[in-house]
């Protein structure tokens, strides 16, 4: 079988060579590594690897192939996918198709046969960076100028390029016991699926909805999504939660819709070295003391002191969970309006399901809502 040759180029200009994997072609993004030894399927359509090129550290990928279930939306999202060692042929009852043909389908440039471990590692010394992928211009010269060139994700405001183009609503499983108004940023299907286990409908609207729009579906609360780019951005989503804190809806946010709330509530944000991402990720529930295996998928994290509760405009708000590798934010909770964030994913697909309970806790948080 004839292989087509391909490189990739960071913008610090180091040079990987190997075989084009997936589409044939050119491809820009910020180069990104996730710890994920499963759950391919769900990075690639996971909306918050918008505009990223993913390096999967775990060698062998694809052996599971692909299948009509396990998709976190409605198309991969990813700019470019790295991996080390292809596997030859899917191998699992659940497969429907193989995952290199479903990347050549879905147009997806990536390139495989290069020594992940040495790109992980550089990108773990240096930090993310931009990068350049490529099996049709193999002058690393030329792609390394088209890699400095393209632009970086400081700045970046994606979320209107993952949104949901109209609503939709997510029926509760069972009996319904309440409505959550969810802005899609850039929503995992797990999110709903979650919360309808809870006898939760969702209604998903569109991340420039008004906050008439959200009051209209009678929502006993709201739910900010996980999606990509620079939070600093996200100015229309911020003065929406300022709203909802404003009326005391119950709200809850996820990854990106943490760190909106956390604009909200009046904190900065910043661009992590090479971010969290992964399901391997050790965090500390400061609530209960327990510590979670946790997955992650984020660049930026907020800004906000750990040992004291911090006056905002909303009351007080503390800092409810820790990442243990390195003490960034993962989690806030208002003392005096009903709401909190987790920076990681306790939807968690794929990933350990330790954080579920979370979900559990935004119901609760209603019925106090609705109790007091």
């Amino acid at each position: 079988m004839t292989r087509t040759p391909a490189i990739l180029v960071l913008e610090d200009g180091r040079t990987f060579r190997g075989e084009a994997y997936g589409a044939v072609g050119e491809t820009f993004g910020e180069a990104v590594f996730t710890t994920g030894m499963t759950g391919y399927q769900e990075t690639l359509t996971d909306p918050s690897y918008h505009r990223q090129v993913v390096v999967q550290t775990a060698p062998h990928i694809g052996n599971t192939g692909v299948n009509l279930e396990d998709d976190e939306s409605a198309r991969i999202w990813v700019a470019g996918y790295v991996v080390r060692d292809p596997a030859r042929r899917p191998s699992n009852w659940r497969a429907t198709g193989d995952l290199g043909e479903r990347l050549a389908a879905e147009g997806v440039v990536g390139i495989s046969g290069i020594d992940t471990r040495a790109l992980t590692r550089h990108l773990r010394e240096r930090g993310a960076m931009r990068v350049g992928i490529s099996s049709a211009d193999l002058d690393p010269a030329a792609l390394l100028a088209k890699v400095q060139a393209s632009p970086q994700m400081v700045g970046a405001d994606l979320s209107a390029e993952v949104t949901t183009a109209r609503p939709y609503t997510v029926e509760a499983i069972g009996e319904h016991r309440y409505t959550v108004a969810a802005l899609d940023l850039g929503i995992k299907r797990n999110v709903p699926r979650r919360l309808a286990a809870r006898g939760v409908t969702t209604h998903v609207l569109p991340a420039t909805s008004t906050l008439d729009e959200i009051l209209a579906v009678g929502p006993d609360a709201v739910f900010f999504s996980p999606g990509p780019g620079d939070p600093a951005t996200a100015d229309h989503p911020v003065a929406l939660a300022r709203e909802v804190l404003r009326r005391e809806i119950p709200l809850f946010g996820i990854c990106f819709g943490s760190q909106i709330l956390g604009r909200a509530l009046g904190f900065g944000t910043y661009k992590l070295g090479y971010g969290h991402r992964g399901i391997n990720q050790p965090v500390v529930d400061r609530t209960t003391g327990k510590v979670e295996v946790t997955s992650h998928n984020h660049g930026f994290a907020v800004d906000a002191p750990l040992n004291t509760v911090i006056d905002t405009d909303f009351g007080g708000v503390e800092v409810s969970h820790v990442c243990l590798n390195d003490n960034v934010v993962e989690g806030l909770r208002a003392l005096e309006v009903p709401a909190f964030t987790v920076q990681y994913h306790p939807e968690a697909a794929a990933g350990p399901h330790d954080a579920d309970y979370l979900f559990d806790r935004f119901k609760d948080l209603i019925e106090g809502k609705q109790h007091a």
